[in-house]
């Protein structure tokens, strides 16, 4: 009996020990240069609840992207909440889209495109493509047809692209089919990719004024006067009245 409760505490004891080295050594934050890369920003759904933008603004925050939907039919709940928040704190914004792996392309590209009606995304829209919460009986070629079909259907609505994922959905689903396109990579290392990138998420767990518990942190690849530019440019054409 005693062995047996002994074995069940070293279980648990193994447990959390092995969460603990996963969250402070395989997802700890890289060190990120202000000087090299100044502009920075978070990414938010509903998850991240009720927020104060304002007070995450005058924390340094200067852009956000916005989760707007999912698949073929879901829209995030607090999408509109959220963009008007960004708006009224001076947020220069995007909206992303969660990429299902085993949904038409074009279906998906309809609802994200419903979801943000004519709202003004300085930052244009993304396709968020993740192994995790996807799939894995879907074969690569099929997606990266689905991807290109909304990627195209998305351009032809006046809407410019960009890609979010990780090194290995990088390699796997964007590199070859995607060459070009904007990166948005998701890198725990001081290094995020060997392939030109616009923003790098390199934190899962920030802590930023006006927002409850753990924030995702990014970082715009460029100096000051590169953002500028970047937003000047015609780089997002796409922009509504706003709401």
């Amino acid at each position: 009996m005693l062995a047996g409760i002994g074995f069940i505490v070293l279980a648990i004891t193994l447990a959390y020990t092995s969460v603990w080295a996963y969250r402070v050594f395989i997802t700890s934050p890289p060190y990120v240069d202000e000087e090299k890369y100044p502009i920075r920003g978070i990414d938010v759904s509903r998850h991240n609840g009720l927020m104060n933008l304002d007070a995450a603004a005058d924390d340094g925050v200067e852009f956000i992207f916005i989760k707007a939907s999912e698949g073929c039919d879901f829209r995030d709940e607090n999408f509109r909440l959220n963009y008007r928040k960004a708006r009224h704190a001076g947020l220069k914004i995007g909206a992303y889209h969660f990429f299902r792996f085993d949904k038409d392309g074009v279906e998906q590209a309809k609802n994200l495109i419903r979801t943000i009606g004519y709202r003004k995304l300085e930052l244009g829209v993304v396709i968020d493509v993740e192994q995790h919460g996807n799939p894995d009986s879907i074969p690569v070629e099929l997606v990266t047809d689905r991807l290109t079909r909304m990627k195209e259907y998305l351009n032809l609505k006046g809407l410019r692209v960009m890609f979010y994922t990780n090194r290995n959905g990088y390699y796997d689903y964007l590199a070859e089919c995607f060459p070009g396109s904007p990166l948005w990579i998701c890198s725990f290392s001081s290094t995020p990719i060997n392939a030109e990138w616009t923003f790098w998420q390199y934190n899962h767990r920030g802590h930023v004024a006006g927002i409850k518990g753990d924030v995702d942190l990014n970082a715009f690849c460029g100096s000051r006067e590169e953002w500028e530019s970047f937003l000047k440019g015609d780089v997002w054409p796409y922009n509504g009245t706003g709401e």
